[in-house]
C-alpha cells in the first residue's frame, strides 16, 4: 500500500465500514462529523486517499466512493475481518448470541497483530455519558484480565454486559458510565472477555 497518514488510515477505515454496514458510502459530510473535522478538511483526506489509488469517486455524484483493491488477496492484506458475535447490554446484562452475526472490516493498522478481536452490537443506555450509545458496534480485544477503569465485557452466568471494570478487596464492582444506573457488585469469579478498543457508529 502506498504510505498514508494515520488519519487517512482512520478515514479509509470509516469508509468501509460504512460501506459494509449500510451497502452505500458515506458523504463527505457524514466523514466530516464522524470525525469532527470541517467538510474541506474531510475532502482533503478523500483527495489523497483517490490520489493514491485507495479509493474512487464518481465527480459530483453522492455516495459513489469506493475502495479501491485489485484483488480479493489485496483486501486481505490491508483489513482483517472481525467477526460479530452477537449482542452485548449497556444497561441490565441480557443474554449474548454467540453465533457469528456477520463481520466487519479494520484496517490492520488499527489492530495489534498478535491479538485476538471480536464485534458485539451494544443494547441499552448505561454507557452513553462515555460516549457509547445503543446500535453501536463494539470492537474487544479478546482477553481474560483488564485494569480498574478500563471498560469491559464481563460475562455473568448465561449474560454478559459492558461496564468499567473495578477489582475491589472482596468483589468485583461493574460501573455503569450513566447516573440512572447503580453498579452491579459481583464476587471475583466472573469471566473477563476483553476490553473495549474501538466504537463503531452508523449514522442512518
Amino acid at each position: 500500500m502506498k504510505k498514508v497518514t494515520k488519519r487517512q488510515e482512520e478515514v479509509l477505515n470509516f469508509i468501509a465500514r460504512y460501506i459494509q454496514v449500510n451497502a452505500y458510502s458515506p458523504t463527505i459530510r457524514e466523514i466530516a462529523n464522524f470525525f469532527s473535522i470541517s467538510v474541506k478538511g474531510a475532502q482533503d483526506h478523500l483527495s489523497a486517499l483517490k490520489k493514491k489509488g485507495l479509493v474512487r469517486q464518481e465527480e459530483r455524484k453522492p455516495r459513489t466512493i469506493e475502495l479501491v483493491n485489485d484483488t480479493e488477496e489485496d483486501l486481505n492484506e490491508y483489513f482483517r475481518s472481525i467477526p460479530i458475535l452477537g449482542t452485548v447490554a449497556a444497561g441490565s446484562p441480557t443474554l449474548a448470541i454467540e453465533n457469528m452475526d456477520g463481520s466487519i472490516p479494520l484496517h490492520r493498522s488499527l489492530l495489534k497483530d498478535n491479538r485476538d478481536y471480536f464485534a458485539l452490537f451494544v443494547r441499552g443506555d448505561s454507557m452513553e455519558e462515555v460516549g457509547i450509545v445503543d446500535g453501536d458496534t463494539a470492537v474487544i480485544e479478546q482477553q481474560n484480565t483488564v485494569n480498574n477503569g478500563e471498560i469491559a465485557v464481563v460475562m455473568l452466568e448465561d449474560s454478559v454486559t459492558l461496564k468499567t471494570f473495578y477489582r475491589e478487596s472482596s468483589r468485583i464492582k461493574l460501573k455503569p458510565e450513566n447516573s440512572k444506573y447503580s453498579p452491579i457488585y459481583c464476587t471475583n469469579d466472573v469471566r473477563i472477555l476483553g476490553k473495549l478498543v474501538y466504537i463503531f457508529r452508523s449514522y442512518r
